[in-house]
C-alpha cells in the first residue's frame, strides 16, 4: 500500500495524475490449480528434488467432505486451492501469480500485489488521460486473459477504480467510468486499500478520521 502511494505522490508532484484499479479476484485461493503450481514453482523458480516433493506433499493429496442435514457426501479428492490460514497459502498464491507483472509491463502499467490483493495503476498528464484509460483496459484484457489460462477469475463487478493527484489536476478529469472487460467501472472517490482508506486527494483524511474516532471510543 506505501509503495503504491508512494508512486502516485511521486506523479502528482510531477503533476501527473495516476488511475488506479483494486482488482477483485474470485474465489482466488480456492482456484489455485496444483498442477500448475508445481510446474510454475519448478520452472520459474527452479525448485527441484526434495524441495519440490516436499510443496507436492503440501498442497495434494487433500480430500474433503460435505456434512449436510444428517448426511454425508462422498470423500472427494481437492484439486484445486492452497490452504488459506496457512503460512505457505499467501506465498504459494504470489508464485502462482508471478507471471501477471509480465502481462502489464508491455503496457507500461505497473502492479503490486499481497497475496490475491492486485492493484494496477498507470501515471500520465491530464491531456493523456483518455490514452491512459485505453492502455489501462487493454491492460486489464489481457490480465483477463492469462487469469483464465490460470483457472483464475476477474470480478469487474467488485473491482474499483479512482483517480489518485493533487486536488487542482483530480478535478480537471472528466472521465468518471472506465471500461473493465465487459463492464464500465464508475469511478469512486475513495476505496478502502488492505484495510486503509484511500482517496483521490491522497489526504487519507477519511481514514484518520475514522481512526481518531475509534481511539477516543475506546478511550
Amino acid at each position: 500500500m506505501l509503495r503504491v502511494l508512494s508512486d502516485a505522490l511521486t506523479a502528482a508532484d510531477s503533476q501527473r495524475v495516476t488511475l488506479l484499479g483494486l482488482l477483485d479476484l474470485s474465489a482466488a485461493f480456492d482456484c489455485v490449480d496444483h498442477s500448475l503450481l508445481l510446474l510454475r514453482l519448478q520452472r520459474n523458480f527452479g525448485l527441484v528434488d526434495t524441495v519440490l516433493r516436499w510443496c507436492t506433499s503440501f498442497v495434494t493429496g487433500r480430500t474433503q467432505q460435505i456434512s449436510y442435514d444428517g448426511h454425508l457426501s462422498p470423500v472427494m479428492p481437492v484439486l484445486y486451492g492452497v490452504p488459506q490460514g496457512s503460512v505457505r497459502g499467501p506465498l504459494f498464491f504470489v508464485t502462482y501469480t508471478a507471471d501477471l507483472s509480465r502481462v502489464v509491463t508491455q503496457y507500461g502499467v505497473s502492479l503490486h500485489q499481497y497475496a490475491d490483493d492486485c492493484q494496477v495503476y498507470h501515471s500520465s498528464t491530464v491531456n493523456d488521460v483518455p490514452v491512459s484509460v485505453d492502455r489501462f483496459a487493454h491492460c486489464i484484457e489481457d490480465l483477463d486473459a492469462w487469469l483464465s489460462a490460470s483457472r483464475l477469475r476477474l470480478n469487474p463487478t467488485k473491482t474499483q477504480v479512482l483517480w489518485l493527484g493533487s486536488r487542482y489536476l483530480v478535478d480537471k478529469i472528466t472521465v468518471r467510468h472506465v471500461p473493465v472487460l465487459s463492464s464500465s467501472v464508475q469511478v469512486v472517490d475513495s476505496a478502502r486499500d488492505l484495510g486503509v482508506v484511500t482517496d483521490s486527494h491522497l489526504t487519507m483524511a477519511d481514514h484518520v478520521t475514522a481512526v481518531c474516532r475509534a481511539a477516543y471510543f475506546h478511550l
